[in-house]
């Protein structure tokens, strides 16, 4: 993998963490009840369940899908429609309160936090398909594939780290703002076109370009 794919890949690592999901809702979440420093566990917990996916992808499907024009094709296509039903789901969310969608906080030590964030994304199916979907645009079929995985492992799981544990002071620091409708509102559209572009830029995406 050349400096141009891995700083691309890079980019896109940044755009998926920031993009609200699952795991910025439990890092959220966590920062609102437990703060930031008890937070930390659950964000680990978080990265423990996005390498457990990556594994997964690696080991069942990365092979056939760098060697693979139609399944290339085939889960580009699946990624593009996740992300556009991703972007109408946010804009319909405009406005609504987020503690509605933070689960009830209780206590808990840090490997429960820890548990509850590895959970979130180990479950999370969505977050599987989507990976499925973006990981492949930047193999390069005629290199091997374990140090391309172990490469894209590692700055997913550094960039997830950094994002998630800034939800979770953000969180813990200006939950009066972020439960404002106003700002509710303004925050679930901007997610929702980044979503949309990112559905955009996937759609262009040809097997040729990403292996080059």
């Amino acid at each position: 993998m050349g400096w141009e794919i891995w700083l691309a890949f890079l980019g896109a690592s940044i755009a998926i963490s920031l993009s609200p999901g699952a795991g910025a809702v439990q890092s959220m979440a966590t920062g609102l009840t437990h703060g930031v420093r008890r937070g930390f566990f659950s964000v680990l917990g978080l990265q423990a369940g996005l390498m457990l996916q990556l594994t997964l992808v690696a080991i069942g499907l990365g092979a056939v899908v760098a060697s693979s024009a139609v399944a290339f094709t085939v889960i580009k296509w699946i990624g593009v429609a996740y992300l556009l039903y991703l972007a109408v789901q946010q804009w319909r969310t405009a406005g609504q309160d987020l503690r509605d969608q933070l689960g009830g906080g209780g206590d808990g030590g840090r490997f429960a936090l820890f548990l509850r964030g590895f959970l979130v994304n180990a479950t999370n199916p969505k977050g599987l398909v989507f990976i499925l979907a973006v990981l492949p645009q930047f193999l390069v079929p005629t290199d091997p594939l374990l140090p391309q995985y172990v490469t894209m492992g590692v700055t997913m799981t550094a960039v997830d780290i950094v994002v998630m544990m800034l939800y979770t002071a953000l969180a813990a620091r200006l939950v009066g703002w972020l439960h404002t409708a106003r700002q509710q509102t303004v925050l679930s559209r901007v997610f929702s076109g980044l979503f949309a572009v990112a559905a955009i830029a996937l759609s262009f995406a040809r097997r040729g370009t990403a292996a080059a």
